[in-house]
């Protein structure tokens, strides 16, 4: 069964964002459901994708300079240019650039390891890496956004709950698993969980999905009008930000795995630890809060694809290395 669920996941995962898109939509009162499941969800899930990485490699991966150069220079550089050009088409108005700009200048620190580890990437550097992206983008997150949308936005967005998703979904499943792979040198039971959890991370995977969706489905519904006109720009950006990706990992002569990490780190957005700061904007920017749970459902169907499509764009273009 779990060899089954595994060579198919990818339409196990659209299946599951179909079913939480139908909960959500034909009955709205499992909605509340949903938004209440997503934070234990993610969390569990980081879990298993944390415990699966020897943390033994992790300090190897932080001292990898040119891993981290790779990455902050898609992101930081890169990514910002791109999401620069194509924020254009809805400065018209502002609570639609600033969802946008929200979204798109952050780059992912949690699941962007589940799909990195299943694409075959490699999901340590990128865990030893969390740390300084997450840094780096509460750090230049408010100079992206005066220069893209004007310096009076700044005064609307709060930084603290940057810092509470990375506790969240970063520093306690991240220690959870630490300890558990201590505890496994010892205990056989302790073990038994590795084993478990790593057996389960693609239903797990699954299970997220479909919460995140069902959460956050009604959401869009609501707002579909006005939200139509972005729905190209993440595709757009889906498309270009694995070609930025690809063209970064020949500069700096990656390896297969470390290339696919790269890719990902530049493709995944932050859109779950963004929206917390999304709802906490004024009234006039209200509508920021739906254009980064589009994102985030654009992303879902993205990622999957791109879990297929990126292991074989990256085994051709090493060939050329």
């Amino acid at each position: 069964m779990i060899a089954w669920v595994s060579r198919w996941q990818v339409p196990v995962y659209l299946g599951a964002m179909l079913v939480g898109a139908a909960g959500g939509l034909l009955a709205p009162s499992t909605s509340a459901i949903s938004q209440a499941l997503v934070t234990p969800a993610l969390i569990v899930l980081l879990f298993a994708t944390f415990l699966a990485v020897p943390f033994a490699t992790i300090g190897r991966a932080l001292r990898d300079a040119r891993f981290l150069a790779a990455v902050l220079v898609v992101n930081f550089l890169l990514v910002p240019i791109l999401v620069f050009g194509l924020s254009r088409f809805v400065a018209h108005d502002q609570a639609l650039l600033v969802g946008v700009l929200l979204v798109l200048l952050t780059p992912c620190i949690d699941y962007v390891v589940v799909f990195t580890r299943l694409a075959g990437g490699e999901a340590s550097r990128l865990l030893a890496a969390s740390p300084v992206l997450m840094l780096a983008q509460i750090a230049l997150l408010p100079v992206y956004l005066a220069l893209f949308a004007g310096p009076e936005v700044l005064g609307m967005v709060d930084a603290r709950p940057f810092v509470v998703a990375f506790l969240i979904f970063i520093a306690l499943p991240m220690s959870l698993a630490a300890v558990t792979q201590a505890f496994a040198r010892r205990f056989a039971a302790v073990r038994v969980v590795e084993r478990t959890m790593d057996a389960a991370m693609v239903p797990l995977l699954a299970l997220t999905l479909a919460v995140i969706v069902g959460a956050q489905i009604d959401t869009v519904r609501t707002y579909a009008a006005q939200l139509i006109g972005v729905v190209p720009i993440y595709v757009a950006f889906l498309c270009a930000a694995p070609v930025l990706g690809i063209l970064i990992a020949r500069v700096f002569r990656q390896d297969v795995a470390t290339s696919r990490a790269t890719v990902f780190s530049g493709s995944t957005r932050n859109s779950l630890v963004v929206l917390p700061l999304a709802l906490a904007l004024p009234e006039p920017l209200r509508l920021a809060s739906a254009v980064v749970v589009t994102q985030t459902l654009v992303e879902l169907v993205g990622m999957v694809v791109l879990v297929r499509v990126v292991p074989r764009l990256i085994r051709a273009a090493s060939a050329e290395f």
